[in-house]
Parts: C-alpha cells; structure tokens; sequence
C-alpha cells in the first residue's frame, strides 16, 4: 500500500519515505503514526508512507525485491532522500537496500537513537546515549564507513579488501565503548551513593513513568511546581529530574521522580545504555504509570510499559495507574468517577483520572498518594515535615 502524504517544509533534503511491513505482529501500525511522529522529531519530513504484508522477513531486502522496486520508484516520484524503516533491520538488510534503492536506509532503532542524541542534557544522559549508539554502529562497520572499501588485500594478507582498516576501527569503538562505561560505572556509583543518603532520611520515592507523550513531565510540573521542559512530542525529555513532593494528609514529604519514557520496540541497547537512569524506577517505593486516556491505543501502551518494566526488574513495584488528558476525551467518554480500578497484568490497580495541562484531578491524586505513602510508613519524623515543593533531590 502507498500513500503520499504533503510534505509542509521546504527543506527536500530531508524528504523521507516511511516503510512498515505487517509480519502478523498484534501491535502493527497500519498508518505508520508513530514512526511519523519519530521521523518529525528527528527533523525529517515524511512524503510517503508504504506498507506490506509477509509472513516473514525477506532474508536480503526484508520487503523483497518486487517491493524494493516499488519503493525505489516512489522515491524518484517524491523527490525522498531517505526511507525509514518501522522495523529493526539486520546490516546485511540495510546494506542490501542502500544498493538496490540508491539511498540511505534506516531503521527505527537507529532513529530512536538520533532523537536521545539530539535531546539528551545531562552528563549522564549523553554518556548513555553515547553507549547505545556504539553498541549499535559497531555491527554495520562495513556499510557506515565508505573508506573500508578503499584498503586492499595483498599476497600473503588474509581475508578479502578493507579487513586491516575494519578491526582497526572495530577495535576503536571497542576501545571506546569500554571508557563510556566504565564512566557509566562511576555515575551508576553516585546514584547509588545518592540514594542511601535518601534511605537514610526514611525518603518515600515515587518515579513518574509511561509511554512517550503520556503526559509525565506536565503532570510532574503541576505537582511540584517545577519548570521541567514539557512539550506535545515524542521523548520530549530524557533526563531524570527529581523533586520533593509534600503531601498534607500523609504529613510529610516524597521524592518524585520523573523519568525517560517508554515506547515500542525500545532498542535493547538503550534498555542495558540507560539502566542508570532507569533506576530511579527500579529503586522506587511506588511507580506512578502515567496512562494517555485520548489514545487510542492505550492498552498497547500500558502493555508496552509493563514490559520494559518487566525487562529491568521493576515489574513487582506497586503501581498508581493515572490516565491523563481527560480534557482531550470527547464529552461522552470522559470519566463519571475520578478514582477507580484498572487490570493490569491480572491485577487491579488503582486508577486515576486526572489532566494535568488544565490541573483536574490532582486533588484526587494526592489523596491517593498520600493513602500509600501513609500506608507503607506511618512513622512521621520530623525531617520530613517541611512542606516544600521544590529542591533537587537527585
């Protein structure tokens, strides 16, 4: 299936052509939405999106020859300077296409990996970003760097063209993966430092997680007041940032968190590269699962969320479910209660509706947290008791 879109920026150099292939997988994006939405945040402009059923992968071009020429021919009609892949694809896939279709290809793990590039801010942040996208261009040494074609073999040299520079350059990255983590290693060791001083003040730690533009940052502003960047887009933010949230009922103060989001398909690189930052959710006493209820497909994305949480050993953290943007919900399908129950994974889970843009619901919220917090430690000391909405925890 093709269908040209209208492209609304001048900038033709960045004319791309997004491509997803239904492999009978439930979570299939027939529209190819969200790749879209990644390629714009990438900086990209999408001109078409194209789209196809196999049963399996196509072992040299992953679409098939007859479908690559489709693709090809499109790109010449919409003037595209790139295609973007929904789905990961292998070197050899990658390398394949680029030659059959005269352009460069990419897949949505290497686009995930730009937009943490362009977005990451903290030292920690960068250093993650750095890893993951080591990891993953350490694999396709031979289709990222023309000059490889360029060495020669000679008699008495084993192997064929280009093999001395490629080990050579393989052997830097190795090199520099190793740095970046034992650097990592070091951060992951602050943290660790960080939180026993946290412990030591009886700290309650709640993290803010979800799916990419659920809403998390907006709704963590809102309760504590804060001015951490929140915007209509995917990974708006990724660096955890973390606050003192006070909470009268409950008599004392948390830590909230606010973490990276999740999405589907998250490049395992980036699940192992951010594990520091992630952290902050498998340490915490209450994981506040912030839900986008004018989403259509919400239920993929809690589903989505619960396996990340499951891949990082934060699957059995008690959850607070909130389903945020009730103002964006048409009349007749906006909430009659503001707290209730949901299933997630075969559990009921306390639910709450609330918007954190036009700030409803929060008072419900609080309760709700305080109900936990008061539950889970009852004891109050006096550290605890400045009512404070601001300050850096982290």
């Amino acid at each position: 299936m093709l269908h040209p879109l209208t492209a609304n920026s001048p900038k033709a150099s960045a004319a791309t052509i997004l491509v997803g292939v239904d492999l009978g997988l439930p979570h299939f994006d027939s529209e190819l939405e969200e790749l879209g939405l990644l390629a714009q945040t990438a900086g990209m402009v999408p001109v078409a999106r194209v789209t196809c059923k196999r049963r399996a992968p196509d072992a040299a071009l992953f679409v098939g020859s007859g479908k690559a020429d489709e693709i090809k021919l499109l790109a010449t009609q919409m003037g595209a300077t790139e295609v973007l892949f929904d789905q990961a694809l292998s070197p050899g896939q990658q390398r394949n296409l680029e030659r059959h279709l005269g352009l460069p290809v990419n897949d949505r793990t290497f686009l995930i990996l730009e937009i943490f590039a362009q977005r990451a801010r903290s030292h920690e942040g960068k250093l993650q970003v750095e890893l993951a996208r080591l990891q993953y261009l350490s694999t396709r040494l031979v289709r990222r760097w023309s000059h490889l074609e360029r060495q020669s073999g000679g008699i008495g040299m084993r192997g064929g063209p280009g093999e001395a520079q490629i080990e050579l350059d393989r052997r830097m990255i190795g090199e520099t993966i190793k740095r970046t983590k034992e650097r990592l290693a070091k951060v992951k060791k602050q943290r660790q430092t960080q939180r026993r001083q946290r412990e030591r003040r009886d700290a309650f730690n709640i993290s803010l997680i979800g799916y990419t533009n659920a809403g998390k940052s907006t709704l963590f502003n809102a309760l504590v007041k804060a001015r951490t960047y929140a915007a209509d887009q995917l990974f708006a933010t990724l660096d955890t940032t973390t606050r003192q949230l006070y909470l009268g009922e409950a008599g004392r103060s948390v830590s909230l968190s606010d973490t990276v989001g999740f999405i589907r398909d998250l490049p395992h690189g980036l699940v192992d590269a951010f594990q520091a930052t992630l952290q902050e959710a498998i340490d915490a006493d209450l994981l506040l699962h912030v839900v986008d209820a004018s989403n259509e497909g919400y239920v993929e994305q809690i589903a989505q969320v619960q396996q990340v949480l499951a891949e990082i050993g934060a699957d059995g953290i008690p959850q607070l479910l909130v389903f945020n943007k009730t103002d964006a919900l048409p009349p007749e399908q906006r909430p009659v209660k503001l707290v209730d129950e949901y299933e997630v994974d075969g559990v009921q889970t306390p639910r709450v509706f609330v918007s954190a843009r036009k700030m409803e619901g929060l008072a419900e919220l609080r309760q709700q947290l305080s109900a936990v917090v008061a539950a889970s430690m009852p004891a109050v000391t006096g550290a605890d008791e400045a009512p404070e909405n601001h300050g850096d925890a982290s």
